[in-house]
């Protein structure tokens, strides 16, 4: 593929390559020019040592041309206080935790509905498999090890997702940068323990393109089972908050149920548009009540009915469990799973919070709760087992049955809440890594920017709820598609962090091991379990992954196809430098901003552009939007730069960067204005190193002691770059080395006023800014060849098109005015 050298520059194998501190650096790069004598000669030089003896960063041939405005950016995490930790947890209640917390409500019912009670035993088995399960699952595997797998804060499956495409180059879409890799938030830290291992891996994961599309898969399957939680979540919650009243008010039958159920379930997505912060205001207290409720009427049933079940903390009543009901008790695990359901959510919604903060939650609140609660329906249950199927509302006192009701309800809505932002979360991920269509995204809060509101989605979610409701009518069948759905995603998350572990964290491989063997193996058993549910509605969440699997699949397919083709037709240099400056056309006063996907090179659409427009702005800048697998991108090193052809062209690339978790709010003055503002940056830089080269050049050193290297870069067509010296690492306060090592030279090198050549682009930047701007929008489409097979005609011609027809626009955030943008069209034969 042309061009592919240039994008895939630097992915060499493991025996070719070095690691200073974290930092991979080819053995045959010119960082390596520096030899150890040479430090020993440049330490004489009093004024270059400080400068020159810095550590070198490595670099390619896209960092040597752009010479990136932005430099190390180093964040300090700001400690919480222990006020501030405990106020996090205390709201992590309201958000995290609502899942998890309304369990009781029907896991003994689901339970027991497989393993009727004939003795102490059942009750006391059921117990010693719940209890042993979240303190095995939610408390062992997600508190101690999984949270620890964070990208930068960011729990989820494309977190982890993104936290192994920083350290292998396991991203389908080929428009990964070395240059990426200077954001601050990129930087990787790795320790040496392991090393071979993880280099090893890292290069089977890096050549291997089967491998990439697994991991791929794995992760959208994840993705597509915590979307359809997002589906189950609160019908399974409202109906079995609801269905407490069945007992209660005489005639609330069934259809009654299902009606009242779906009008919960429409003033809950009614609702959403109003942000997750404000709904979830009172969110956390009211959790906190029932988190209160439930140990208190726990610990009362536990006194007042048979505290013997405590019996059941020996794990041996498991076995005894199992050798009476045989496979009953097999079955029952598919209602035994529902205790830890949302236990997913303790990673997911990470982002909001704090590792400390959701811990110390579990650890102090809901993990004591909930086996109060479990042991006080269980001591219930052994004196009234024909009570079963409404086991939580029959064992609260008579008195406190409309408050717990209340509150009860109120939980329910909240766990439901808690999946519906993790579904939107997951799907403004999943869009920022290329995985899923572009879709109108709503930010709710000035404050928080994980709190977001996708109205397709909320609508979506709404109507396949009430579907669910309607069809199912009782919560039985919806618990097997629940247990399905949490396993699924368990099994994806332990998958990701054992990957993590042997990748990044370099573990010790027996410790490695002992993660899968330990966690996977019981959430296989529970699989196998819930698996035989498929024909008593289990088959529901696996038609929803399905069905979004393969929508992610195809658009990030289409994506890559598209991608390569407009790589591999793009515009050669030497074609540029045949039509001159004017580029074959008249030069009109303005900034021209053509929005492209390339991230290097001039795309083929600007061939058409030429082909359809008499003139051309006398600026024109190539902008590539595109997403970075890091949380967040500093506002300083958002756009990345580089100079196309000749000064006297005007034209620039540039890289507008963005975190899969940045807000793109900004309309079109204030993009301008950064993207102009950043331009400026680049134009001085790109003269201050100039003058610096020169500068270091003409110097007579005594002895010839230093020998200055520079580096002679080449772009994909092999056109000849203008030398320059290598960047070097941030010094302590801040500044580049480079430009520390300027302040050496004569004024007249750094200024600006006596640069007739900077200060020529400078102006001419400034005039044509006040002349405006110009948004050339690239539109391009994919169709497959005539001799394709027909799977992949169906894909790319119909499928993939009829989403790239529905899809938001790529430039829509910035509402530019129509009399602004000028648009062409270009088909690709892939």
């Amino acid at each position: 593929m042309e061009g592919g050298d240039t994008i895939e520059e630097g992915t060499r194998s493991s025996a070719e390559s070095r690691w200073v501190d974290g930092s991979e650096v080819d053995s045959d790069s010119p960082l390596f020019a520096f030899q150890e004598d040479d430090k020993v000669q440049l330490q004489e030089q009093g004024g270059l040592r400080r400068r020159l003896l810095k550590k070198p960063k490595r670099v390619d041939s896209f960092d040597v041309e752009a010479m990136g405005i932005a430099g190390f950016h180093k964040s300090h995490d700001q400690d919480v206080s222990v006020w501030g930790t405990l106020a996090l947890a205390f709201q992590t209640l309201g958000v995290v935790y609502g899942d998890l917390g309304t369990s009781p409500l029907y896991v003994f019912s689901d339970v027991f509905s497989k393993v009727p009670i004939k003795s102490e035993i059942d009750v006391l088995g059921a117990l010693s498999l719940v209890m042993y399960t979240i303190t095995l699952i939610p408390f062992a595997k997600y508190v101690f090890i999984v949270l620890k797998a964070n990208d930068n804060g960011e729990g989820g499956s494309f977190a982890l997702y993104s936290l192994i495409c920083r350290y292998a180059k396991v991203n389908l879409l080929p428009n990964q940068q070395r240059a990426d890799e200077q954001i601050s938030s990129f930087q990787l830290k790795l320790p040496t323990p392991e090393l071979e291992r993880a280099l090893n891996i890292k290069e089977c994961l890096e050549r291997n393109s089967s491998l990439k599309t697994l991991l791929l898969l794995l992760v959208l399957m994840g993705t597509s089972m915590i979307i359809g939680d997002g589906i189950l979540t609160p019908a399974m919650s409202v109906m079995s908050a609801v269905s407490g009243l069945q007992g209660e008010i005489t005639g609330f039958d069934t259809d009654a149920v299902v009606l009242v159920s779906v009008v919960f379930l429409i003033g809950l997505f009614c609702i959403q548009s109003f942000g997750s912060g404000k709904v979830g205001f009172l969110f956390a207290p009211a959790l906190a009540l029932w988190f209160f409720s439930l140990g208190s009427i726990g610990l009362f049933n536990l006194i007042t009915h048979d505290i013997s079940v405590l019996r059941a903390f020996n794990p041996y009543y498991i076995y005894l469990f199992f050798k009476k009901n045989g496979v009953s008790a097999w079955s029952a695990l598919g209602g035994c799973v529902l205790c830890i359901t949302g236990a997913e959510a303790m990673f997911a919604d990470l982002g909001h919070f704090s590792v400390r903060s959701i811990q110390i939650a579990f650890t102090c609140v809901v993990f004591p709760c909930l086996l109060l609660a479990y042991l006080g329906q269980a001591a219930f249950l052994m004196k009234n087992p024909i009570s079963v199927e409404r086991v939580f509302y029959d064992s609260v006192p008579r008195v406190l049955f409309w408050p717990v009701f209340v509150i009860a309800t109120l939980a329910a809505m909240i766990a439901s809440q808690a999946m519906i932002s993790a579904t939107y979360s997951c799907i403004k991920q999943s869009m920022a890594l290329g995985c899923f269509p572009r879709l109108k995204i709503i930010h709710t809060s000035r404050k928080f920017m994980g709190q977001i509101y996708i109205p397709v989605i909320n609508w979506f979610l709404m109507i396949m709820c009430i579907v669910v409701v309607a069809s199912f009518r009782n919560t039985n069948d919806i618990a097997n598609a629940y247990g399905i759905a949490e396993v699924g995603v368990m099994l994806v998350s332990t998958a990701l962090v054992t990957l993590v572990m042997l990748l990044i964290w370099q573990t010790n491989l027996l410790k490695a091991l002992c993660f899968p063997l330990v966690f996977g193996t019981v959430e296989l058993i529970y699989l196998s379990a819930v698996l035989t549910k498929i024909k008593e509605g289990g088959w529901l969440p696996l038609v929803f992954a399905f069905c979004f699997l393969c929508v992610m699949y195809a658009w990030n397919y289409g994506s890559v196809l598209k991608y390569r083709s407009e790589v591999r037709e793009k515009i050669s240099t030497d074609f540029m430098l045949e039509l001159s400056s004017t580029l074959g056309t008249v030069r009109v006063p303005g900034i021209g901003l053509l929005y492209n996907e390339l991230v290097q090179g001039i795309p083929s659409i600007f061939g058409q552009f030429l082909l359809c427009l008499p003139a051309i702005q006398s600026t024109v800048v190539f902008v590539c939007i595109k997403y970075v697998p890091v949380p967040m991108v500093p506002q300083e090193e958002r756009f990345h730069f580089r100079r196309i052809c000749p000064k006297d062209y005007h034209m620039f690339q540039c890289v507008a960067r963005y975190g899969y978790k940045d807000i793109r709010k900004e309309d079109h003055h204030t993009f301008e204005q950064l993207l102009v503002e950043s331009l400026e940056k680049f134009l001085r830089k790109e003269a201050r190193d100039l003058a610096l080269e020169s500068g270091i050049m003409d110097m007579d050193f005594e002895n010839e002691a230093v020998q200055p290297r520079s580096v002679v870069a080449t772009n994909a067509e092999g056109e000849l770059r203008v030398p320059l010296l290598l960047n070097y690492e941030v010094d302590e306060i801040g500044a580049s080395t480079s430009e520390s090592a300027g302040s050496m030279l004569p004024s007249s090198a750094m200024s600006s006023e006596e640069d007739p050549s900077l200060e020529y682009e400078l102006s001419a930047l400034r005039e044509a800014m006040d002349s405006g701007f110009t948004y050339l929008l690239a539109h391009g489409d994919v169709r497959a060849r005539k001799d394709s097979f027909f799977i992949k005609k169906l894909v790319i011609n119909y499928f993939y098109a009829f989403l790239r027809r529905n899809c938001r626009a790529g430039a829509a955030n910035l509402r530019v005015p129509h009399s602004n943008v000028m648009r062409v069209g270009m088909t690709y034969m892939v």
